[in-house]
Formats: structure tokens, C-alpha cells, sequence
């Protein structure tokens, strides 16, 4: 049985190039976030710390605690409670704040009661660690770094971050999928979509309009029009001398094998998620309007019907099923998500390649609505009808 590990929002390989900045300070940073955030890996001994942690009901109710750079919860102070007033510490309101959008939004768009479905608490714990370049959800609460001020500032800045990592708990409180290979990419993807949906929610953005980015507002302050990942773009979210290009792909025919282990990013799970990704952007923009009536939807349905163990293959059949489910079979929706998933060469089972709509360079998703279609297909029979009558015609003129 493998035994759950924290999520954390950076990837190992980030914080491996850390390690050969120049910058002693930076180098320092990464060692030391590598080495607790290794430390706190498996074992989740870190929500047993703090006396009536238990995941018990309470309406979503919120609740902010500041680490003071310590490198555990144990004494971490109360910042902020739902009832009381706002704090004079930025990252304790942001945290608090951030957690209230996630949970609006999961309780407005999916009628969803909190990460366990349940009423279950938030609590969010600040400050935590020195330097601490990452953010993560141990199963039970969540934990933002500072970062060590120069690539990274604090994470509880970014409503992004703080929607993945909450939508790790949901994922956990559903299909439990398991975090390495395929399954572990599709665990990160989850929580990269529903991070994204979260901030498009807040924006009331459509997913024309989205940046479709993680983490682009506390990573590399100083580096504009980068972030940690893109869903649009995978492989493209940054590219700079310090962290070289962005290792993610965006097809099956790019997929990256690495060792299941902590360095191997427990099978690339940070990197192979950049194929759900993309499979996900083509899906949303394929349906057009906010994402999370239609994608959004489709993908929830999805992750609440997987198991622990799915793979690409198994999610996406699972996303075509709930789109003909919630939509209608043979809908322009399900059609959109078919394309999507032959857009980062995923073929749904059972379906002939032949239906599958092809993906525009611009990589948004070509589809007709079903009158559409039949006249296009009538059109070109009329064609070949008339086509063969000229053929005849001008056979029996030769004779």
C-alpha cells in the first residue's frame, strides 16, 4: 500500500536548478526547502502536530495561523478566524481570503460542501519555514512558504496556488488518485484545472480570456509573462537562462518516463501533467463561455467517477462518458472534448478515429453543431453524385 505524500505545489526540478544559482542565498533556499519539504514526505506526521486537527464538520469555516518561521505547526499562533477581524499581516488575509473564494466556488459551481463534501474545516497556516520556496496540502490543512524574496514570493499571494492545492483535498475526498505515474499527473492536472478555474471564477473570465497560468504572480517576480505551468501552452510557460525551458509535454508522444521515486518527481507527475492540461484547455475553449459550466462540469463528474489507480486513458473515456451524460450524446460538447483528447493523441475508446474533429493550429478546437454537419456531409454527396453523372455522360459521348 503506498502511503500518501504532501503536495506541494514546486516540483522537485525547479528547485533542483535552485541549487546551481550562483547566488549563495538562493542555493541556500533550495537546500533547505528540499530537505523539509523531504523531511515531510510520506509521512503526514505534520497534521497530527496541532491538538483537534481532525478533518471534523464545520460549514467550510476558515481559520489562518502564522508559522513565525518555524519549520512545523506545532505553536503556530491564531492569525485569524472567520468571525474575527482582518489581520495586519498580508499573507494571513490573503490565505484567508483565498481560501474563502475556493470555497464559494466549489459550494456556487459544483454545490459541493467544502473539500470533503462534508463541512469539513479550512485551516491555512502562514509563514512556515524560513526562505520556504513551496506551498502544499498535507491532507489536512494548508501550508504556505515565503519564498526566499527573489524567485519566489509568498505563495499564499496566488489564488491559483491556493485553488491547487485545496483541490488536492477534493481529490483526495474523491477518486484518491494515487500520486505517481499517470495517476499522479492526472492528480496534479486536477488541481492545475480547478486552481485555474478558481481565479477564472473570481475574474468572471471566459476561457477565451483566461491566461490559463499557475503560479505567474508569486514566481519569479522580476521575469514578466512566465509561470510555473500553462494548460494553454505546455512546454512554453517559461524559458529563461536561470531554470532553462519548461520541461512539460503536450502530447503522448512526448511523454516523459522517470523513475518512481522523490527526485524522479514520483514518475514525472509534475511533468506529464501538462497532457491532461492541454487536453483540458482545447476541451474549454472547444465549448466556448465560462469553463466551468461546461468543461469545469464535465471534468468534476469525471474525478468523482475515476479510481485511484486511472490512467490518461481511463479519464478520458471517463470526461467523454459524463459529457454525453450531462449534455447529450452526440452534443457539441462531447464532440469538444472528444477533439480535445485527439488533440494531445489520447483516443477514446470504442470510438473510430474518423470522428474525431481535428485541433486548429491556433489550438482551439474545429467542431460543427449537428445541422451544420449533415449539410456539409450532404453537400459533398450532392458533389459526387454530380461528379459520376459527368462521368457518365462523358462515357457514353466516347461511345
Amino acid at each position: 500500500m503506498r502511503t500518501r505524500p504532501i503536495n506541494c505545489i514546486i516540483p522537485p526540478y525547479i528547485l533542483d536548478k535552485l541549487l546551481e544559482s550562483p547566488d549563495s542565498d538562493i542555493r541556500q533556499a533550495a537546500l533547505d526547502t528540499l530537505l523539509t519539504t523531504a523531511r515531510l514526505r510520506g509521512e503526514r506526521a505534520v497534521r497530527a502536530s496541532i491538538a483537534g486537527a481532525a478533518a471534523t464538520p464545520g460549514d467550510g469555516r476558515r481559520t489562518v495561523f502564522d508559522c513565525d518561521g518555524a519549520a512545523s505547526l506545532r505553536g503556530a499562533a491564531l492569525a485569524r478566524t472567520e468571525d474575527g477581524p482582518a489581520s495586519s499581516d498580508t499573507a494571513v488575509n490573503q490565505a484567508f481570503d483565498g481560501l474563502g473564494v475556493i470555497r464559494d466556488f466549489y459550494q456556487e459551481v459544483f454545490h459541493r460542501n467544502s473539500i470533503d463534501d462534508q463541512g469539513m474545516r479550512l485551516d491555512g497556516y502562514v509563514h512556515f519555514d524560513v526562505q520556504f520556496n513551496n506551498a502544499f496540502w498535507d491532507g489536512q490543512q494548508m501550508v504556505f512558504g515565503d519564498g526566499d524574496g527573489q524567485e519566489f514570493s509568498n505563495l499564499a499571494g496566488s489564488l491559483d496556488v491556493n485553488g491547487h492545492e485545496v483541490t488536492h483535498g477534493v481529490t483526495e475526498n474523491t477518486a484518491g488518485l494515487e500520486y505517481h505515474n499517470q495517476s499522479g499527473a492526472l492528480n496534479e492536472s486536477i488541481s492545475d484545472v480547478f486552481g485555474s478555474l478558481v481565479k477564472q471564477w473570481k475574474l468572471k473570465q471566459t476561457a477565451e480570456e483566461a491566461d490559463w497560468q499557475i503560479g505567474a504572480d508569486v514566481w519569479t517576480p522580476g521575469i514578466t509573462g512566465d509561470a510555473l505551468r500553462s494548460l494553454k501552452a505546455p512546454g512554453q510557460a517559461y524559458n529563461n537562462p536561470q531554470f532553462g525551458k519548461d520541461p512539460q509535454p503536450d502530447r503522448m508522444s512526448k511523454f516523459i518516463h522517470l523513475p518512481d521515486t522523490p527526485r524522479g518527481d514520483s514518475g514525472g507527475v509534475h511533468i506529464n501533467s501538462g497532457i491532461p492540461n492541454k487536453a483540458f484547455y482545447l476541451a474549454a475553449v472547444g465549448i466556448g463561455g465560462f469553463a466551468w459550466e461546461g468543461a469545469g462540469r464535465i471534468w468534476y463528474d469525471a474525478l468523482r467517477a475515476s479510481t485511484a489507480d486511472a490512467t490518461f486513458q481511463d479519464f478520458a473515456d471517463t470526461t467523454y462518458q459524463k459529457a454525453g451524460d450531462l449534455f447529450g450524446v452526440g452534443s457539441s460538447e462531447q464532440a469538444a472534448v472528444l477533439a480535445a483528447w485527439a488533440g494531445v493523441e489520447v483516443q477514446i475508446s470504442g470510438v473510430p478515429k474518423a470522428r474525431a474533429f481535428a485541433v486548429s493550429g491556433n489550438g482551439a478546437v474545429g467542431r460543427e453543431d449537428g445541422l451544420a454537419a449533415l449539410s456539409r456531409q450532404l453537400g459533398e454527396l450532392n458533389a459526387k453524385v454530380s461528379g459520376l453523372a459527368r462521368d457518365i455522360a462523358a462515357l457514353k459521348g466516347s461511345t
